[in-house]
């Protein structure tokens, strides 16, 4: 699904470059549940918003499904992480103005979907995720974690192959995070590819695989049960 090849990421000030990430490659195969890890500053975060085309390498190459990412427009990376890519953040991310059924709604206006579609697919999801009676509520009339459940229902709206989580729980209290990486791991039984970033080792051990970020490089890349990752 993803192959990143010899990955840089810097920022020049003037004859200077700093280094976020240095010469990282991996693979993420289709229905793979990952945990990115690492100190703050490691480059976790900008390594996620590469793989989701929210950013681009200074260096490298970017394989989706074999379509070289590196080489394409600004529009035409927007166009396939819209049609392939849920993401969900620490800050939800929500649209406080838009109640909870317009905030689900969006991404499908963004995509054209016709009315009476549009209608179906989010009653849909608000049944599956049980929010029907909270879909006329606004943002800040929600619990951090029915937030974080309204920003999981809009990522996956879409029907994404792949769902990128950065700090996916690291705003609620142990239970409602606990729901939530409940609720990561049947999307990743059900076959969507899950990569996340999270400090949690307890979040961590929901994946399979834990790749460790240090000053910008991987300096591990194994299965959870060689790395002894254990809940916290």
């Amino acid at each position: 699904m993803i192959r990143l090849k010899n990955i840089f990421k810097y920022y020049s000030n003037k004859f200077v470059k700093t280094y976020v990430l240095q010469d990282n490659s991996l693979e993420i195969r289709e229905g793979e549940f990952v945990t990115i890890m690492g100190p703050s500053g490691a480059g976790k975060s900008t390594l996620l918003h590469i793989m989701g085309m929210l950013d681009s390498p200074s260096s490298g190459e970017y394989y989706f499904y074999g379509e070289p990412v590196h080489r394409l427009g600004e529009k035409q990376r927007t166009e396939l992480h819209k049609r392939r890519i849920g993401f969900v953040f620490q800050s939800y991310h929500l649209i406080d103005e838009l109640t909870v059924y317009e905030n689900l709604e969006t991404p499908l206006l963004y995509q054209k979907v016709k009315a009476g579609e549009r209608k179906s697919m989010v009653a849909e999801i608000l049944d599956r995720f049980h929010m029907a009676a909270k879909k006329d509520l606004f943002p800040q009339q929600l619990s951090g974690g029915q937030q974080q459940l309204a920003a999981i229902a809009r990522a996956l709206i879409i029907q994404p192959k792949l769902i990128l989580a950065d700090e996916p729980t690291g705003n609620l209290n142990s239970r409602q995070g606990e729901e939530i990486m409940q609720v990561f791991k049947q999307l990743n039984e059900a076959g969507t590819t899950i990569v996340q970033v999270t400090h949690s080792e307890r979040n961590a051990a929901y994946s399979e695989r834990i790749i460790h970020l240090l000053d910008g490089r991987i300096v591990e890349d194994a299965p959870v049960s060689l790395v002894g990752v254990a809940g916290e």
